[in-house]
């Protein structure tokens, strides 16, 4: 062997043992990195852990309470409770009380603070000062939850959810209390998994635990941060030193319902103990690599000499510009240039068979609107024919006997010597012989459905007329009416038709508000734009509708309202009138907790945008 082949073996294991130390030395570096990521990521993994199971503890708390809430108002709603019956209730409240082993009693207090019924026999008849959840109760005549009390009989601490009792005529009589205990509520997050020596705390806005799943009856009561502070302003995540000082990962969910805070907290240990068999793997990976690095560098670098006439050349073909891709990005890669050709075609048939799709759907979602609104119809002329025939057989032979009816009630109204007793039966014969008039009317009316002679109207104007028929009534009543009118476009539509309809919509309010018994009604008259047409709602803060109700609304006959007070036919006859001039009539519910009824009329070609005329102008001053 040559010196020169020599030294030239000498420098190049030089390289070998160099380069060697460079790869131990960023080996080392990453898997220092490395340890120190994979416990980050585990500590952020029990962030989420926590933050997870705070989540599900905060849905298990308030199913919890939401119970406790069905509960209370069963129990409100039993006559005994109602009647503020000690002996009625206390069987009721003792199976209770054994039902839910996290309560400590349910009683009934009134006005006075008078213990009336109880499920522990010793507190019933104990007067105190009114507590503050009773008194909020009283006032407001909603439940209500306590702050930490603790509790007069058994001495542990607890939460009274409160609850109104209202008698027959509405008034709150007194209030049904439900006593939580705080130091058995911990078994409420017995269903959520959590590590070994994780903690969930339940604390009020003042810092003071209410609930624990470690330890309760040593650490309810006590005060983990002074001075209060809005729960929903904590940080959703902290690393702290919990109140045994065993260092945690918190997640803090906050509880509208106190408000309080949930926190859940993991032990950081726990993140160091996950790691743990990752840092193993990942050190027998780590060590494999390196001896296999080794040999693989030591073998290659030998190799070095004869791959460098290899990389040279492909350099030069590269610097000729032989891979050089083609204008329509094809690579120097046949193989990668098919696969490149065959997914750009597959996804332009993916494309065009997407848009096939979706024109298909479309069409058939079309199709199945116009079945549906032809099978609306069908069943609508099947009502109205039947209702015709009704009444093409009833009216003429009911008409002749009612009017012989009326005349003679009013020749009985005008013999003298008749006594009040007899007159007011003669007047009661009247009322309803014009009653059955009416409905015979109706019936006439929505048999026939055929739409007056049309003109362009303004609605605004139509809004007037009901306004000044209705405005009495409403005032008497002492229900309050606003309008909002943003709408100059007119219609073309029978004026005394789509007065009717609007009229029906107020009065159905006012009887609804009158029914619901409101003391401050509401009624909101808007009229706007809504593309193409023109929109007319009225809206209510009374009963509102029952979801069961709504899809008879229109239907004939169909009426919620007192025998006597409807006929039924109010909502069918607008659904034909709006119908009829090529509108929709419909209903949804409102943010008052009341019914909203509106209907649309397609806007005539020539948009009103001038200055309303005097009568409008009369509108808007009596509004």
């Amino acid at each position: 062997m040559s010196l020169r082949a020599f030294l030239s073996r000498l420098t190049l294991r030089r390289q070998v043992v160099s380069a060697t130390v460079l790869i131990l030395a960023a080996m080392v570096g990453i898997a220092t990195w490395a340890v120190r990521r994979v416990y980050v990521e585990r500590e952020n993994e029990l962030s989420s852990e926590a933050s997870s199971v705070a989540t599900t503890a905060e849905a298990t708390l308030s199913q919890y309470l939401r119970g406790l809430d069905s509960l209370g108002a069963v129990l409100s709603a039993y006559p005994a409770v109602r009647a503020l019956d000690a002996d009625g209730t206390g069987a009721l409240f003792s199976t209770v009380l054994s039902d839910q082993p996290t309560l400590l009693n349910v009683m009934i207090m009134d006005r006075e603070g008078t213990v009336r019924a109880s499920a522990i026999p010793a507190a019933v008849g104990r007067t105190s000062p009114v507590p503050p959840y009773a008194r909020q109760v009283f006032d407001t005549g909603r439940p209500t939850i306590s702050g930490f009390l603790i509790d007069s009989t058994s001495g542990k601490p607890t939460v009274v959810l409160g609850y109104p009792i209202v008698d027959a005529p509405g008034h709150v009589v007194g209030v049904l209390g439900i006593d939580v205990n705080l130091v058995a509520l911990g078994r409420v997050f017995a269903i959520v998994p959590l590590p070994n020596g994780s903690v969930m705390t339940l604390t009020d806005r003042e810092g003071r635990v209410l609930a624990r799943t470690l330890e309760p009856e040593k650490y309810v009561g006590q005060m983990i941060r002074s001075g209060a502070a809005d729960p929903s302003r904590v940080p959703r995540t902290a690393d702290l030193a919990g109140m045994e000082g065993v260092p945690r990962i918190f997640a803090n969910v906050p509880i509208a319902r106190g408000p309080w805070l949930l926190s859940v907290g993991i032990p950081q240990h726990e993140a160091f103990a996950r790691a743990v068999p990752q840092w193993r793997r990942n050190a027998v990976i780590g060590l494999t690599y390196l001896f296999v690095t080794f040999l693989f560098t030591f073998l290659m670098t030998l190799a070095v000499s004869r791959l460098l006439a290899q990389l040279t050349n492909t350099a030069r073909r590269i610097a000729d510009g032989d891979l050089s891709p083609p204008a329509s990005a094809e690579t120097y890669s046949l193989d990668a240039t098919e696969l490149h050709r065959a997914f750009v075609a597959m996804a332009a048939n993916l494309r065009e068979a997407r848009d096939t799709l979706d024109r298909r759907i479309e069409e058939e979602r079309r199709m199945r609107e116009m079945l549906q609104s032809l099978q609306r119809q069908v069943v609508r002329q099947e009502r109205l024919a039947a209702v015709g025939l009704l009444v093409s057989g009833v009216a003429h032979e009911l008409n002749n006997p009612l009017q012989a009816i009326l005349g003679t009630a009013e020749l009985l109204e005008r013999v003298p010597g008749l006594g009040p007793a007899a007159l007011e039966e003669v007047a009661f014969v009247k009322t309803q012989s014009g009653r059955a008039r009416d409905i015979i009317r109706n019936l006439s009316r929505f048999s026939s459905q055929q739409s007056g002679p049309t003109e362009l109207i303004d609605l605004r104007d139509v809004v007037g007329e009901v306004i000044q028929l209705r405005r009495g009534d409403l005032d008497i009543a002492n229900i309050s009416l606003d309008v909002e009118l943003s709408s100059t476009r007119k219609v073309y539509a029978n004026f005394t038709e789509i007065e009717q309809v609007a009229l029906n919509f107020v009065i159905n309010a006012q009887q609804s508000i009158e029914a619901a018994g409101r003391q401050n009604g509401r009624v909101l008259i808007r009229l706007f734009d809504l593309g193409k047409r023109v929109h007319l709602e009225v809206q209510d803060n009374g009963a509102g509708v029952h979801p069961e109700d709504e899809p008879k609304l229109f239907q004939p006959f169909f009426t919620t309202k007192p025998v006597g007070k409807g006929t039924g036919l109010g909502l069918s006859v607008s659904y034909g009138i709006i119908d009829s001039h090529g509108g929709s009539i419909g209903y949804r519910g409102n943010d008052w907790g009341g019914a909203t009824f509106f209907f649309e009329l397609p806007a005539a070609d020539a948009a009103s945008t001038s200055q309303a005329d005097d009568r409008s102008s009369l509108l808007h001053r009596s509004v």
